[in-house]
């Protein structure tokens, strides 16, 4: 069965967009300092259908992690923002499952993405982007409310965090909204470099709910 990963930078207080994130500010006002490790890098410009860029250590994480993924999840809030939800040409080149409450048509992409609207709750859009993805994983791209959905309901697997250098004090928490009851990883790798720690964990025990 299809891994379920979810990968996401984070700030060293636990925030993943600035504060007033929304269609104006889809990071949230400041929120691209969490990100800024990523822009540059070969891996992410050529999702972005863009030449050159940097190679390196981050540069093999976001790699594999792209190399492993053969369908996404996302949240309605995340497909929206920004005025036009992801341009002409999107950078997943894969189908995109998105949970929402609006139902509509799929929106197919150039580049090989294509949008599908699930009005039938997280679980169902796992399923089908798990048939999508066939050998691959299943990457749940957020945003933050979905993420604490999958891990109160035990359907994450993996989480891979990308901690950057700064306290963004205020914006949208990953770590909210969990319930009360422990929730244990294990630890299966950390990568470090000048600019990102890269913190790969699997789960070992999930939230019943």
């Amino acid at each position: 069965m299809s891994k379920v990963v979810a990968r996401i930078g984070m700030s060293l207080d636990g925030y993943i967009t600035g504060p007033d994130a929304g269609a104006e500010h889809p990071l949230g006002i400041g929120g691209e300092r969490i990100h800024n490790w990523v822009y540059g890098l070969r891996a992410f410009r050529e999702m972005l259908g863009q030449k050159g860029g940097t190679e390196g250590q981050d540069n093999d994480v976001v790699a594999e992690w792209v190399a492993r993924s053969g369908a996404v999840v996302m949240g309605h809030g995340m497909f929206i923002s920004g005025e036009v939800p992801w341009g002409d040409e999107p950078p997943f080149h894969m189908p995109v499952y998105v949970v929402t409450h609006h139902p509509r048509e799929t929106v197919v992409k150039e580049g090989g993405t294509s949008f599908h609207f699930v009005t039938e709750g997280p679980e169902h859009a796992l399923a089908l982007a798990r048939e999508a993805a066939g050998e691959k994983g299943v990457s749940l791209a957020g945003g933050a409310n979905l993420i604490q959905q999958f891990v109160r309901a035990g359907l994450l697997d993996e989480l891979l965090l990308h901690v950057v250098p700064v306290l963004a004090c205020a914006g949208t928490r990953l770590f909210d909204n969990l319930g009360t009851d422990q929730i244990e990883w294990e630890k299966v790798s950390v990568i470090d470099s000048p600019e990102v720690t890269h913190i790969h964990l699997r789960a070992l025990k999930q939230a019943a709910g």
